[in-house]
């Protein structure tokens, strides 16, 4: 087994479940915690799960976990998450969102898991952060908080808002902050009991399906964004597009205009740059072959396009030394209420 950094503080994390909460959601988040304990051979990260009243709340998958704790019976904790999941919006009650509010007032940090970040944007702490949120609400969200900033990406980490859409992402959240707090050897061992072939970051995005962005009656635009996913290799031209569709090189630009707010070309070099940092991620394929798999003239180019999107060259991507700290200050914080 692996030994964690000798003075590695314990970590309390609070997981406030809402009815009809993921259960897979808050079980990724849960489980790389308790492998971190086990393979540092102490326990470096306790948790609790949490609701108003401290009966245990019904997830979506009619079971609930024990033991549950009242909200006022936590104790200190370093970070709350918020676990939300179907019908999220009948779950948010007055009380949760005091409470949130709350928290926020005292500087605690805050996170959510899946649907979770609906409450906390309904609390309005959410201002000024770029939020995740898994991508079934993400339409419905940016209708009711035009305000705030959501991404497509797995997780976000902004200040002190801590916001994960749902399914594994969690996993991917927690592999992140431990590889901040006890090392990259720790993390990967965790991934390695897990079969977890990579941990995933947040440049990742989420898997949106297009039509879930668009609705299933933009048939010509569904039709061209699948011959786009079809042709990575050898781009097709934008008249190419249209003439395989049957409609005109306008009408495509107004539809992805319209219901994409992009042009096509970028909609297309982003597909085929999202392509490459997957190869990039996933294989031993070279720098070379994977600019001819994506399409791109020459590696030079390929580089100036992905660092455009990325922020850095795709021969840093494997090496992903970016480091940011992440974790919430190492003093635990009393929550009072």
């Amino acid at each position: 087994m692996l030994e964690a950094t000798t003075a590695a503080p314990t970590y309390r994390f609070a997981f406030v479940t809402l009815d009809n909460y993921s259960m897979i959601a808050l079980s990724s988040a849960i489980e790389p915690l308790r492998m971190a304990n086990h393979l540092s051979r102490r326990e470096v990260y306790q948790w609790s799960i949490v609701t108003l009243d401290g009966q245990p709340a019904i997830a979506s998958n009619g079971m609930s976990m024990a033991p549950t704790v009242a909200l006022d019976d936590m104790g200190p904790v370093n970070i709350v998450f918020v676990c939300g999941g179907i019908k999220v919006k009948e779950a948010v009650t007055p009380p949760l969102l005091a409470a949130l509010r709350r928290f926020a007032q005292r500087h605690i940090p805050i996170g959510s898991l899946c649907t979770g970040s609906y409450a906390l944007a309904k609390a309005g702490v959410l201002e000024k952060h770029r939020v995740a949120i898994h991508w079934e609400n993400m339409a419905g969200l940016l209708e009711e908080f035009p305000g705030i900033s959501f991404t497509e990406k797995l997780f976000s980490i902004s200040y002190d808002r801590y916001t994960c859409s749902g399914g594994v992402a969690p996993l991917d959240l927690m592999l992140h902050l431990i590889r901040e707090h006890l090392g990259h050897e720790i993390a990967s061992a965790i991934s390695e009991q897990f079969i977890v072939e990579r941990i995933r970051d947040d440049n990742d995005r989420q898997r949106v399906p297009l039509q879930s962005q668009v609705g299933s009656c933009h048939e010509n635009l569904l039709k061209v964004a699948s011959l786009m996913e079809a042709n990575i290799e050898e781009p097709l031209s934008l008249d190419e597009l249209a003439d395989e569709i049957g409609i005109s090189r306008r009408q495509i630009e107004r539809l992805f205009k319209r219901y994409l707010n992009c042009v096509p070309t970028k909609y297309y070099l982003d597909l085929r740059l999202r392509r490459a940092r997957e190869l990039l991620l996933q294989t031993s394929m070279s720098i070379l072959d994977i600019t001819i798999a994506c399409g791109f003239q020459s590696p030079p180019h390929f580089s100036k396009c992905y660092r455009s999107l990325f922020g850095y060259p795709p021969s840093a991507e494997r090496v992903q030394i970016r480091r940011t700290p992440v974790l919430p200050s190492a003093t635990l914080l009393a929550v009072q209420h």
